[in-house]
């Protein structure tokens, strides 16, 4: 029975570039798989495609991407038969960390092992970009520029190493209001992605962290003041940089310094400013 990790991605760097005529956003940004994952495991059945999971905060009918890349995969390779799938889950829900993405990439690879498909990365990520626009960088993981809509992937070299405080607010924000809301203002502060990219090649800790940079931030921090107060907070407990993943509302401080993010992990817990927080690293590549 195949089991699977599906790792969370933090945005080291999103910039918006423009709107292309389809209406989404052109982005840049620089991608970072974490070392917080969901486990998926798998397992042949005569027919249709079941889901259960740990978590009751999620669908397990046609609307879970992990339902919708084992349909596609297996109506796309004609799979005579079916699929039970159990989704442990650990990842924020809603938090800007590519969850449901991650589960869907993983769900490509646990049923073309399964199955004996064959498929190569390439050929799943050219299924998993119609789930969604993550799917593809999931499928691949490690540190990776995106372009487009977030499909053109650029590999790059792993990140420095750091200590990661990764925390999620009790709030859920849609990604949808904070791109109709970003429209409404013109964009003033771009992110240097292109710094951040060498900083990266140069295996520069303190050069990346100097230039963490999200675009959404503006919009998501105006309705939501506590992320405001979670990047302030890892900041002034030593982190080198923080900053917001994705739309949000997750924040993630960069640290140099173990016992300094073992205390800023605890004061958040203290104060009980979020409903998940966790202390990790980068992850190179996917298993």
């Amino acid at each position: 029975m195949p089991e699977k990790k599906a790792y969370a991605k933090i945005n080291l760097g999103l910039d918006v570039i423009g709107t292309l005529p389809n209406g989404y956003h052109e982005v840049k940004m620089i991608m970072q798989t974490v070392g917080i994952y969901d486990v998926l495991t798998f397992e042949k059945t005569e027919s249709d495609i079941t889901i259960s999971t740990d978590s009751g905060e999620l669908p397990v009918g046609e609307d879970n991407l992990i339902y919708k890349a084992a349909k596609l995969l297996m109506d796309t390779y004609k799979v005579k038969g079916g699929v039970r799938i159990h989704l442990e889950k650990h990842i924020p829900i809603a938090a800007g960390m590519a969850g449901g993405s991650t589960d869907a990439a993983a769900t490509l690879k646990g049923v073309n092992e399964l199955y004996g498909l064959g498929c190569t990365l390439e050929e799943l990520q050219k299924i998993g970009v119609k789930i969604g626009a993550d799917v593809p960088y999931c499928l691949m993981g490690g540190t990776a520029l995106a372009e487009g809509i977030g499909e053109k992937l650029t590999g790059l070299p792993a990140a420095p190493q750091c200590y990661l405080l990764v925390a999620k607010p009790d709030i859920n924000v849609s990604t949808k209001y904070v791109y109709e809301h970003l429209d409404a203002e013109p964009i003033l502060n771009h992110p240097d992605i292109d710094g951040m990219i060498a900083a990266i090649r140069s295996d520069n800790l303190e050069g990346v962290a100097s230039r963490l940079g999200n675009v959404l931030e503006t919009v998501t921090e105006n309705a939501y003041p506590i992320i405001g107060e979670l990047k302030q907070l890892m900041l002034e407990s030593g982190a080198s940089g923080s900053l917001m993943s994705g739309s949000g509302p997750t924040v993630f401080g960069i640290f140099t310094d173990k016992t300094k993010a073992r205390n800023a992990f605890e004061d958040i817990v203290q104060k009980k400013l979020v409903k998940q927080i966790f202390l990790t690293d980068f992850v190179s590549e996917n298993e």
